[in-house]
């Protein structure tokens, strides 16, 4: 959900945009920065448009420290309960959100109002200006970063019975997620010059969410300026109407789940027909409406190609495929009820020992090959797309380390000398703004000697291991920061799946035992994921302050006090969540309330390259070869051939990745609730645009975070024994199970 929706494995999101490095500055923006330059005045939108790579200059000054407790405070706040609706989402469907235009709007809201009717206290007091709302937003990405390695590989290493417990390995949680989310913080502190001021505008890095977050705070703090902030308030109002209701829709609806939250219409025809018709075979594929306020939320703001894209996907997977597979007895159920009224409800979904072999599979571990190939492989092949841009950057980089390595040339022609000036690209801030490399350097070194000592006496990883796995952490975030400005894109499936297929064959022949082997690629594909995603996620932060003029060290320090908290934050929710629910973590559960996608995916990736059998059924390995080269044509098609007078039929064209991730997914549930949303939020921006521009945003970041943190009561309610399976109703389910 990317400036809204970010995937686990984020790539999934976007349609796919043109990231040719000749385009122009408004090809590369992506469809929601589009929306937010709509919204604004012709001068504002003009002003960004001609030159997405010079700052704002029509903001107000602000001469008093931006650093406040209170901003630190919200935005920490922001970003603790997107952490946590993060790591619900991404158990149940691989998906989380951004923090950035949920702490905006709440932080501008909060302190504005304090600002007006709070003067008295002195730790509210004082104006707020858009700096100060950059740093409450910098505080909350920070803070609300890092959950994605708790939906993808920690909870495989337990599926696999690769650790202890997560309650008993919080703190070795802990250490690791400081070791990987610190990298990324250091290590993407000197990629602020190169990539945002530096070769910026020759790359064409506009950072599409990031520029959308500082539209939108400058928009916010313009209308206040003009004796419009009535507008921002509202905003505000309908966010928390439609977080209120998703969370308290989310908390109620476990004590009737059939009637409030799943509706199985397939079911109720069933049990109509007295329990004798052919309706069961379509609830045993999953077939049924989840009512998912954050899912509707999602489908708004990522649009009908990537809703359809999505439903298209689990209609191909779960509709066509599985069926198919099932009756040719290339792949197997499993009775889901001892009912005799229910026989013929079937499970095709069990990952457990007996279903994961290569001759005796279910539907979904079958699927599974598919899904991942073709996602690791249009990844690789979205990214093969960009060679401009990564040529570009190699030149660039060997231009700024060529005096280092190079004799300095002699300047004996005033004409060099002037050329010279006028490729130096200055920095907008202030010298005493930035910061210093004595800031961030020592730092980098001691997280590298940190990780090494804390790889080796917690995980017994050796320091070879993990060498490679930081080299492969430095690599991958590089090219994920570099994916990240030019297409908005961060390639964390590619980075992590790669980070495993190399440690994997690096380990072969060491004479390590399967688990240990699988322990040791999973750990070192979580060190690489989480450096990788915070380094982006904090270089897009520093785009954001860029425009706003907001000072780098401020960012910077605001940015570590967040990354502090996450730290804590990630492994305490996932700690819950385990306790709550602990089929998270058993690959052998029967049922479970989360899907865990990811954590299958990763899973999948880590026994595929260390079981010497490779137990994968043959006809899958096939149809994954085939449907991975289907995927790759298609991006191919779409960057080749759909250009020029053709480029409108982008916004039509399947976006495969959301297709692949489907197969992943057992369920069609999520992509019927996005395809909703896009349908409403199409409608209404076509029937009321200006009521959709003002609160359709605003609307779907309430839905997407309110039924995350009400996942977070549910899950204590669960632990504290008043969840729905004590004292709730499951009328309306299959065989009285939702």
């Amino acid at each position: 959900m990317t400036s809204s929706l970010d995937l686990a494995d984020t790539e999934a999101l976007l349609a796919g945009q043109d990231a040719d490095a000749s385009s122009d500055a408004e090809s590369i923006l992506d469809i929601e920065t589009h929306k937010l330059l709509e919204r604004q005045g012709a001068a504002e939108k003009d002003s960004f448009v001609e030159d997405p790579f010079q700052p704002f200059d029509d903001l107000p000054p602000e001469d008093r420290n931006i650093l406040t407790i209170r901003a630190l405070v919200v935005g920490i706040l922001c970003g603790a309960l997107v952490n946590a609706s993060n790591i619900y989402l991404g158990l149940k469907s691989g998906w989380t959100a951004s923090a950035n235009i949920f702490a905006s709007i709440v932080g501008f809201t909060l302190l504005k109002s304090c600002a007006k009717y709070a003067n008295h206290i002195p730790i509210l007091a004082g104006d707020f200006g858009p700096r100060e709302n950059n740093i409450v937003q910098t505080a909350a990405t920070a803070a609300g970063g890092m959950s994605n390695v708790f939906v993808s590989a920690f909870p495989a290493m337990y599926q696999l019975g690769l650790l202890d417990s997560p309650r008993n390995d919080f703190w070795r949680i802990a250490t690791l997620t400081a070791a990987g989310g610190y990298f990324g913080f250091f290590f993407a502190t000197p990629l602020r010059k190169f990539f945002i001021v530096y070769v910026a505008r020759e790359l064409r890095m506009v950072f599409p969410s990031s520029s959308a977050t500082a539209i939108t705070i400058r928009s916010m703090h313009l209308a206040a300026i003009k004796g419009e902030s009535s507008a921002a308030q509202a905003k505000m109002k309908a966010l928390t109407w439609a977080f209120s209701f998703s969370l308290l829709l989310r908390v109620l609806s476990q004590y009737a789940v059939g009637i409030l939250w799943d509706w199985h219409p397939w079911t109720w025809i069933y049990v109509l027909g007295g329990h004798s018709n052919m309706a069961i075979a379509l609830e045993s594929w999953g077939w049924f409406i989840e009512l998912s306020p954050a899912f509707f939320g999602s489908g708004m703001l990522v649009g009908l190609n990537v809703s359809i894209s999505y439903l298209f996907g689990s209609v191909l997977a779960w509709g066509i495929v599985g069926p198919i597979l099932v009756s040719q007895k290339l792949a197997f159920g499993i009775a889901a009820s001892e009912d005799s009224q229910w026989r013929g409800y079937m499970s095709y979904f069990s990952l457990s020992g007996d279903f994961t072999s290569a001759s005796h599979s279910s539907p979904r571990y079958w699927l599974l090959w598919p899904g991942v190939l073709c996602m690791i492989a249009v990844s690789f092949t979205e990214l093969a797309c960009q060679w401009r841009i990564f040529w570009l950057t190699s030149q660039a980089l060997w231009r700024a380390a060529a005096p280092f390595v190079l004799p300095r040339k002699r300047l004996t022609d005033p004409q060099d000398a002037v050329s010279e000036k006028d490729q130096l690209i200055e920095d907008p801030a202030a010298p005493e703004d930035c910061v210093s490399l004595w800031m961030w350097l020592p730092g980098l070194i001691l997280v590298l000697v940190a990780t090494c000592l804390v790889m080796r006496l917690q995980y017994n990883m050796p320091i070879s291991e993990t060498c490679l796995a930081l080299f492969l952490a430095f690599f991958f975030s590089f090219l994920a920061v570099q994916a990240t400005g030019a297409t908005d894109i961060t390639p964390l499936t590619a980075a992590s799946k790669a980070s495993q297929i190399i440690l994997g064959t690096a380990t072969r022949g060491q004479g390590w035992d399967i688990a240990k082997s699988q322990r040791m690629n999973l750990l070192g594909g979580a060190l690489s994921s989480i450096g990788a995603s915070q380094a982006a996620d904090l270089t897009g932060d520093f785009r954001v302050g860029f425009l706003l003029r907001t000072s780098p060290k401020l960012q910077w320090l605001a940015q570590g006090l967040g990354t502090a908290f996450a730290v804590f934050i990630a492994p305490a929710t996932f700690v819950l969540f385990s306790a709550a629910y602990p089929c998270i973590n058993d690959a052998n559960a029967p049922t479970c309330t989360f899907h865990v996608p990811s954590v299958s995916a990763w899973r999948a990736v880590a026994v595929a390259v260390t079981d010497p059998t490779f137990p994968i059924p043959p006809s899958s390995r096939t149809f994954s070869l085939v449907f991975a080269a289907i995927g790759m044509a298609m991006v191919l098609v779409r960057h080749t051939l759909l250009t020029g007078p053709r480029l409108w039929m982008r916004a039509w064209w399947p976006n495969v990745m959301v297709m692949a991730l489907a197969f992943i997914i057992p369920a069609s549930v999520y992509g019927t609730a996005m395809t909703i949303g896009a349908v409403v939020a199409a409608v209404w921006s076509w029937q009321r645009p200006r009521g959709f521009e003002m609160f359709g945003h605003a609307v779907a970041a309430g839905f997407m975070a309110g039924e995350g943190i009400g996942g977070v009561v549910n899950a204590v309610l669960q632990i504290v024994g008043w969840s729905g399976e004590v004292w709730g109703t499951t009328a309306g389910c299959p065989a009285g199970v939702c």
